[in-house]
């Protein structure tokens, strides 16, 4: 029997065995400690719900060669979730496609985005022991110089933690010379503010900047972000 497989296919099974081979050969005791500082003395497992950004009508930032943040913010997030699977890290997602998952009913865009967020918090909120990883593009019109990856963390506890860690990870591959601290997500930022878990939002990459956006749009470069990600989760520590 002759098997065909796309060459694009065959190129991302490389790039994602690569990295999970370098991330366990570093983290191979990662998930159990993840699972200690979230979830102490409880027999159920942390489950990591991963958020792509935005979806549908709603593509968020838009790059100057009309890249539109949503569609990047998908292609992260899956990575982030296989990687995490293949870890044995119990996952699930806000959004499985293109389209943002608001209600049927829901007519102006404004609706459609009200409806979206509303049950991205309920879908959260309805799984124990969660905590949530929201993956977005970042964009700085007025700075096209701007660049690099950077994680927020909201009021929950732990989540200041598991952003510190993220962003570790994020800096020593991705951030090289150009290293960011993670810091409080405002809140003005509806999906961080009222869900009631750890999460932590990463604006992967800076849209605005031109070379950035190629970086971005490269699936091996999101493979290496999705892992930094991972990373970060999987070195949680229990420093009680």
């Amino acid at each position: 029997m002759i098997i065909l497989i796309r060459k694009r296919h065959v190129a991302y099974a490389l790039l994602l065995c690569g990295f999970v081979a370098g991330l366990f050969a570093v983290l191979w005791h990662g998930n159990a400690a993840f699972t200690a500082a979230f979830a102490p003395g409880e027999e159920a497992p942390v489950t990591v719900v991963v958020d792509a950004g935005h979806g549908g009508e709603d593509g968020g930032a838009v790059a100057g060669d009309g890249t539109v943040e949503s569609g990047l913010n998908l292609s992260i997030a899956q990575r982030v979730r296989d990687l995490l699977t293949f870890a044995g890290v119990p996952t699930a997602v806000t959004r499985e496609g293109e389209d943002a998952i608001y209600d049927p009913g829901s007519a102006t865009l404004r609706e459609k985005k009200v409806s979206d967020l509303h049950n991205r918090v309920a879908l959260v909120n309805d799984i124990p022991n969660a905590i949530l990883l929201s993956i977005h593009q970042n964009s700085l019109p007025s700075s096209p110089s701007t660049q690099g990856a950077q994680a927020f963390w909201n009021r929950q506890e732990g989540a200041e933690e598991l952003a510190e860690s993220v962003q570790t990870a994020l800096n020593g591959t991705i951030n090289a010379g150009n290293e960011k601290k993670a810091t409080q997500v405002p809140s003005s930022v509806y999906l961080m503010k009222e869900i009631t878990v750890p999460g932590v939002l990463v604006e992967c990459g800076f849209l605005s900047n031109a070379a950035e956006t190629e970086r971005l749009k490269d699936p091996g470069y999101q493979t290496k972000l999705a892992a930094a990600i991972a990373a970060g989760v999987l070195t949680i520590r229990n420093e009680e």
